[in-house]
């Protein structure tokens, strides 16, 4: 190969070369430039999307760190290429890419450019959190419920023969303005020995209840609950009252509702022997989220009552559930009720507890 091939080909390799280096450049450019940036008041940037700004909270997903969230009051300014939806104090809802400038945010919606302080911005969120924010304000009644069911067994078999079967059943429809929960909880268990058979447990537990927000804290409250338990002589208690409750507690992987109120109790049972009686009530209602597979839950409320004094009743209910896949879970729950007047001969407190494998579901 003479000098001059030798000079050819060295200058189309370096051409070649430079032509990779500039498309890798420009691809490193324009993911750059397509992504939101976030610049905080100490100089810490932020890359990624952002998903919304929500009460004093901006958050972004990043490739590296993940899901992020940060004061908003703190954000010096904010760059969002692709088109969000921004509420401002007085209610106006816009929509279009953000960027900030002089310390106001400025956006261009259906070719007319606004420009407000960040104080005005009350809402930011992009396509998927606005159609999931739209989805909550007229859902149909069968839409957004959520809840599972379990099914639990357990037997011996020689000298003595037993069998026990609980299920339950919870499940809730939340929406931005309230939320209808519903549960169910039943135990059987029976034995034979020595050729005799009886059952040993038969409860069952049974109720509804709706929340509506009056304002972002406060919301009223209704219930009705049932319940049977054969071995407390408890044909039926039905119970249904009301009140008021207050959001203690309200964050992304925890929720605290305290709530107080009054309701009506009529309790029959086999003895015979008939309560009617009005009472008030108060407790709360707790939600934690353990990690992304366990969850937590717990619910207690005291009625003192109002036509019988001394006499009061205590529901304390607990539960854990753990995703095994993407449809079934292991749960353990614990139901305790307590009366401290109960049936002649009868003991005070009836605990139920139950494990077992059951199935997600959510529409």
């Amino acid at each position: 190969m003479n000098a001059s091939k030798r000079n050819m080909f060295v200058i189309r390799r370096s051409l070649r070369t430079s032509v990779v280096w500039s498309w890798l450049a420009g691809v490193l450019v324009m993911n750059v430039a397509m992504a939101d940036q976030v610049i905080m008041k100490n100089g810490d940037r932020v890359t990624g999307t952002v998903i919304k700004k929500d009460g004093k909270s901006l958050t972004i997903k990043t490739d590296q760190f993940g899901v992020l969230s940060t004061a908003w009051d703190q954000v010096e300014t904010v760059n969002i290429d692709a088109p969000v939806t921004v509420v401002l104090q007085d209610g106006k809802t816009l929509q279009g890419p953000v960027v900030t400038k002089e310390g106001r945010v400025e956006m261009t919606t259906n070719g007319v450019p606004v420009s407000v302080p960040p104080t005005e911005v009350t809402a930011i969120r992009n396509q998927d959190e606005q159609r999931a924010y739209e989805r909550l304000l007229t859902p149909g009644w069968g839409q957004l419920w959520a809840g599972a069911g379990t099914v639990g067994f357990a037997g011996t078999s020689g000298n003595a023969k037993t069998l026990t079967f609980t299920t339950g059943i919870t499940a809730a429809r939340v929406t931005n303005t309230d939320k209808t929960s519903i549960y169910f909880n039943a135990i059987r268990a029976s034995a034979l020995l020595n050729g005799t058979s009886a059952n040993t447990a038969q409860a069952i537990r049974a109720g509804l209840g709706y929340g509506h927000n009056l304002s972002p804290r406060m919301f009223l409250n209704i219930f009705n609950d049932w319940e049977y338990d054969r071995f407390q002589n408890l044909d039926l208690r039905f119970v249904i009252g009301g009140g008021l409750g207050f959001h203690a507690l309200k964050r992304e992987r925890t929720v605290l509702d305290l709530l107080a109120g009054v309701d009506y109790n009529r309790s029959s049972f086999s003895t015979p022997l008939t309560r009617n009686s009005a009472e008030v009530f108060w407790g709360d209602d707790y939600a934690y989220k353990v990690s992304g597979t366990t969850s937590l839950v717990q619910s207690f409320r005291m009625f003192n009552d109002l036509t019988n004094t001394g006499s009061y009743r205590v529901n304390f209910d607990v539960g854990a559930s753990t995703k095994l896949s993407r449809w079934f879970t292991w749960n353990v729950s614990v139901s305790d009720r307590y009366l401290n007047r109960p049936a002649p001969g009868r003991k005070t407190n009836d605990l139920l507890y139950t494990t077992g494998l059951g199935i997600t579901f959510a529409r």
